[in-house]
């Protein structure tokens, strides 16, 4: 397992000496708006139906995308930097992300794979369902799944694209840090906001 070590190419390791979970461990960026954006329009269609007034469907969009950004946090806080200490734990640890940060240009390991996305978006469509019941659950899901698919494409978008808006170049800076300044800082892909909450902002430069 590689140590200490971070690729700038666009290249890879493999992980599985299987080839069926190898090719399941990759994935193209495009991949989850082919899978979720349907479902997105399903759920939106969804509260159409339960009569929900327009304000109401925006306010529960709207807390499902607060919801997301949190969940993004808390799973790569707590959950991708888990500080493992056995040899087992630091292969599952590796697999779920540490090969991420050895190869942080890796086209085809930016984003979420299905394998992974799809189980967890179905664990927590549930929780939402027994948490907000059968109608606000709807809207709920489409502010979610929209607040994840924002968020695999803007870390594709950090690694690959050119960003000139300040608000872009805020966002890119704040996750590269992360990647080449300080890993146990910056957990926010998407939103450096949770960071500025929680105390996992970097420190400002004098």
């Amino acid at each position: 397992m590689p140590k200490n070590f971070v690729s700038n190419k666009d290249e890879t390791v493999r992980m599985f000496e299987n080839d069926f979970l190898e090719a399941l461990s990759r994935v193209h960026f495009t991949v989850p708006l082919y899978i979720f954006l349907p479902v997105i329009a399903y759920f939106l269609s969804q509260s159409i139906q339960f009569n929900l007034r327009i304000f109401e469907i925006i306010l529960y969009v709207v807390i499902g995308i607060v919801i997301w950004s949190l969940t993004e946090y808390t799973l790569h806080r707590f959950l991708f930097h888990y500080p493992a200490k056995s040899e087992f734990g630091k292969k599952i640890h590796f697999t779920f992300h540490g090969v991420h940060h050895d190869y942080p240009s890796d086209t085809k390991r930016l984003v979420m794979v299905p394998t992974v996305s799809i189980p967890l978006a179905i664990l927590f469509y549930y929780i939402f369902e027994a948490i907000f019941g059968t109608i606000y659950v709807a809207p709920i899901f489409v502010g979610f799944i929209a607040g994840y698919l924002f968020y695999d494409m803007t870390h594709y978008a950090i690694h690959h694209f050119n960003m000139h808006s300040k608000f872009w170049l805020a966002i890119k800076n704040h996750h590269i840090k992360h990647h080449f300044e300080s890993p146990n800082l910056g957990y926010g892909v998407s939103s450096p906001v949770w960071d500025k909450i929680i105390g996992t902002d970097f420190p400002k430069k004098k």
